[in-house]
């Protein structure tokens, strides 16, 4: 019966996510829901403690990060930059690579650090901008960003800064590093099969005569006035935020040890907080500030008379992307809590191949709990241990053990209630009943890939 409340719990969410609710409604309703049939008398308790808690936690370590990215991609598209960025990848790669083009401006970015959430802020407005100019519907771009955001720059190519790739170096002692013919493997194979995909729906939308569309919610805003700038001036600002995250994220350890504190008083009592926790948080924030003086710096004219109406827009984009996310963050932390949940993992860990068994259960939590890092936390927390073990009775090297259980939390995550599928659909305007079913589609490439580099490594032994 347990197991049956964590499904159904699971499934309301997702239907409701689909059919166009929303989220910061009925995650609370679906995991409350949940804890009702199980225990009656410890709904107030969980809401509180446990839903309320991690809900406001992530908005505590995130919002920042939303709100900044929500005005940077802002600004790009006010100052004119993305007009200049399309129209400049048009005439280098033709419009018939718009899709790669995207794919590829994700990728660079993902794998510089820039926060999976930033990225989709900063990626629209060029992205709808250039579908718009080549004609391609608006309702695949979601997707295209999924490609290049959500998947091998994600938890696949070795060195990728993404927390995906950096949990499992906790509790395997690897480095991000892990496995690097398995990560360049794997990425291959997810921007193969993800292009050709896309592509494939891209013209059979074309022989349909179908464009870019009408009527679409949170349109692009294009000011032809605005002259277009060199090529290499509207990529700056992108470069900046790449590297800057970059020096940042390397400086501020070494700047405030392993605790950073502050006391504003003389005699005072100090504030202090881990490094750890919040070093790649500030270095994303600190990035962005500096992306966002750099557009205004050299987009000043373009943006100063529109700024106010601009930046109401960004905030309003930030705050509904941050609660839906923050949502489902604290849905994830119910259902884990929940007696079905040990059910779950406890059926997981009889599956006798270390590799599959690790490669099914990341994904399977991920899945549950809609997060990739939530569910690789919780897998790795859980059954590290049995996962080693496993692995030094096949003989099988604990990079090889990261590399896959990194790949695996970025497979089934992305189902309807992810909180990065609503944000992204909610940032470009589009819904689930619209554009979820090629993200779907990407979703299944990526766990494909893990078990395609399972196989891999089996038949050559590389790693």
């Amino acid at each position: 019966m347990s197991f049956l409340i964590c499904l159904a719990a699971l499934g309301f969410l997702m239907l409701v996510a689909y059919r166009g609710f929303s989220v910061i409604l009925f995650a609370p309703v679906a995991a409350i829901g949940a804890v009702l049939l199980t225990d009656p008398s410890a709904v107030p308790v969980i809401f509180s403690g446990l839903f309320m808690e991690k809900m406001v936690g992530f908005i505590k370590l995130y919002f920042p990060v939303f709100l900044l990215g929500a005005v940077f991609g802002k600004l790009i598209e006010l100052s004119g930059f993305s007009r200049s960025i399309v129209a400049s990848i048009v005439k280098l790669l033709g419009p018939g690579r718009a899709i790669l083009s995207i794919v590829l401006v994700g990728a660079v970015l993902t794998y510089g650090g820039v926060s999976l959430f930033v990225v989709v802020f900063a990626i629209y407005p060029f992205g709808a901008e250039m579908f718009r100019q080549v004609g391609i519907p608006k309702r695949l771009l979601p997707a295209v960003v999924a490609l290049g955001a959500f998947s091998f720059t994600m938890d696949t190519l070795p060195g990728t800064p993404q927390i995906q790739n950096i949990i499992p170096t906790t509790f395997f002692k690897t480095t991000a590093y892990a496995a690097p013919i398995l990560g360049i493997v794997g990425s291959i194979f997810m921007v193969v099969v993800g292009m050709s995909y896309l592509e494939f729906r891209r013209r059979q939308a074309q022989r349909k005569g179908e464009g870019y569309g009408e009527g679409h919610m949170n349109e692009v805003v294009v000011d032809t006035s605005v002259p277009l700038v060199s090529p290499f001036l509207a990529l700056l600002p992108l470069v900046v935020v790449g590297i800057a995250n970059l020096v940042f994220a390397k400086l501020i350890p070494g700047w405030f040890g392993p605790t950073a504190s502050a006391t504003l008083v003389d005699g005072g009592a100090a504030v202090s907080v881990p490094t750890g926790t919040w070093a790649a948080i500030w270095s994303v924030q600190a990035a962005l500030l500096l992306g966002i003086l750099t557009v205004a710096v050299f987009g000043f004219k373009a943006i100063a008379g529109k700024f106010s109406g601009g930046s109401r827009d960004a905030v309003s984009g930030a705050l509904l992307a941050s609660l839906n996310t923050a949502t489902e963050y604290g849905f994830g932390a119910v259902i884990a809590a929940l007696p079905g949940f040990l059910v779950i993992k406890g059926a997981l860990s009889a599956i006798p191949n270390p590799l599959i068994n690790e490669a099914i259960t990341v994904t399977t939590l991920a899945g549950i709990t809609g997060s990739a890092s939530g569910g690789l936390s919780i897998a790795l927390a859980a059954m590290s241990e049995q996962f080693i073990a496993q692995a030094h009775a096949h003989g099988i090297p604990l990079e090889v053990m990261h590399r896959v259980a990194s790949m695996a939390s970025g497979g089934m995550d992305t189902l309807p209630h992810n909180g990065a599928v609503i944000t992204l659909l909610a940032v470009t305007g589009l819904s689930h009943r619209q554009s979820y079913g090629d993200i779907f589609a990407i979703t299944l490439i990526k766990t494909v890939a893990v078990f395609f580099v399972i196989g891999f490594y089996y038949l050559t032994g590389l790693y």
